[in-house]
């Protein structure tokens, strides 16, 4: 029993060892535990916000030196103060101009791990820097432009080749013999021209190593192309204008026709206009997209034209006589064709007559027209009056003073209207003649003679 005891004793120090030996051992270690990051909860978190600050601290101090050592290898920049905390850097000081501020800002988003930039930079103020700094500019873009002379010769060179071969191309007959129309041949002529150029001009900015500059000029095309559009909408109807007249050919040289309120001889056909003679001898040009989307009425496309002349009798005379009578008169006129046949037709009933309307036909191949038709209408009132058919008119009262040798001028005058007078009725060619003129002068006209004709 009491070797049992004694058994008991020992295994209970051998414990009461075991424990302070552990306790102790953790003592001891403690210590390195804090500073390898312990085991406990609380000092983990406490030694990664420390451990975390000092990555911070070190990351901005990484940020800032290789800011400072990008601004010192830069033109402009290398006066900028630059200060980083967690991540948010702030640029300070003076630069030479606004584009050197824009530059500084750019370069400092592009560093990775930058969560802000603040560009508190401010233009130089001192003049004498600011003319400094434009100086500087100037003498290095001159340096430029005298280094890159041969180059800038060189393109010149090769755009001025390009242009004569475009125009000497342009300048031949039988590449563009197939091309019926007179308008389609010379806008080929001028896109081939165009397009050496165009050429010339690429490989000059390739020598130049300016593609990028074309490249952007390109981008804003866009912009620039609906600007213009909007400017010169007019041209570019006119010119698509000009196109489906040539192509459609409603008129021919010399042509007498009406569009909209002006009427005159065709002279020519432009790639913007149409220009008319009037009959006055006047020079009217018209846009073509006036003239394509107007009213086009061409008197000498069919040979035949009817004029018409009015007459009121009175309503107590023999209507059917006075229809046959001018009839017969009309044809007994020179000039006046015998298919289709004159006519005249009762029109309405006027206040204190009654109208009557002739009808007759002219070829204007022969004859004059208007010159026909003034000849038709003196012989029907003529006519009427021999006939004794009243053309009455309203009635006004009027006195009259004879005033002295009026009875001798009108009793000298009697012969002569009583004698039958010869009148012309030949075409006249005057305007023709000037029209024919205005078409010699080296203007140039899309009119084709031998086009088809549009019916």
């Amino acid at each position: 029993m009491g070797s049992s005891i004694t058994w008991r004793l020992a295994a209970f120090l051998l414990a009461i060892l075991i424990a302070s030996s552990e306790a102790r051992a953790q003592e001891f270690q403690l210590p390195a535990a804090k500073e390898g990051g312990g085991q406990t909860a609380p000092a983990e978190g406490a030694t990664e916000r420390e451990v975390s600050a000092e990555l911070d601290v070190s990351q901005d101090r990484a940020i800032a030196e290789r800011l400072r050592a990008t601004f010192a290898d830069v033109e402009g920049l290398r006066g900028v103060r630059v200060t980083v905390n967690a991540g948010v850097v702030r640029l300070s000081g003076e630069v030479p101009s606004t584009a050197a501020r824009e530059l500084a800002g750019q370069l400092a988003r592009q560093i990775e791990d930058v969560a802000l930039v603040e560009n508190e930079l401010v233009l130089v103020q001192d003049v004498g820097r600011r003319l400094q700094a434009a100086w500087d500019k100037l003498r290095q873009r001159f340096y430029g432009i005298v280094g890159a002379s041969p180059l800038f010769v060189v393109g010149l060179a090769v755009v001025a080749l390009f242009a004569f071969l475009g125009r000497r191309l342009a300048a031949l007959e039988w590449p563009y013999r197939r091309i019926d129309n007179l308008f389609l041949r010379r806008s080929a002529r001028q896109l081939v021209g165009i397009v050496a150029f165009l050429t010339g001009a690429l490989i000059a900015l390739e020598i130049l190593d300016a593609t990028a500059l074309f490249a952007a000029l390109l981008g804003t095309a866009g912009l620039f192309g609906l600007v213009l559009g909007l400017a010169f909408r007019d041209l570019a109807e006119n010119a698509l204008a000009s196109l489906l007249l040539s192509l459609r050919q409603p008129f021919e040289p010399n042509d007498l026709v009406r569009i909209g309120d002006h009427e005159g001889h065709v002279v020519r056909l432009t790639s913007r206009a149409t220009v008319l003679l009037t009959v006055e001898g006047n020079h009217v040009r018209i846009p073509n997209a006036a003239v394509y989307k107007g009213v086009i009425v061409n008197y000498t496309r069919n040979p035949l034209r009817r004029f018409d002349l009015a007459a009121g009798v009175g309503v107590e005379e023999d209507l059917a006589a006075a229809q046959r009578l001018g009839i017969e008169v009309l044809r007994a006129t020179s000039g006046v064709v015998a298919d289709p046949p004159p006519q005249a037709l009762v029109e309405a009933l006027g206040e204190s007559n009654v109208v009557i309307r002739y009808l007759a036909w002219v070829d204007q191949r022969t004859v004059d027209f208007l010159k026909v038709k003034s000849e038709a209408i003196r012989r029907v009132k003529e006519a009427l009056d021999r006939a004794g058919i009243s053309m009455p008119e309203p009635t006004y009262v009027v006195r009259l003073r004879r005033e002295p040798g009026q009875a001798e001028a009108r009793a000298a005058l009697a012969p002569v209207a009583q004698a039958e007078v010869a009148h012309d009725i030949s075409r006249g060619n005057v305007l023709e003649r000037q029209a024919a003129a205005d078409r010699a002068t080296a203007e140039p006209d899309l009119l084709d003679s031998s086009a088809p004709r549009e019916l």
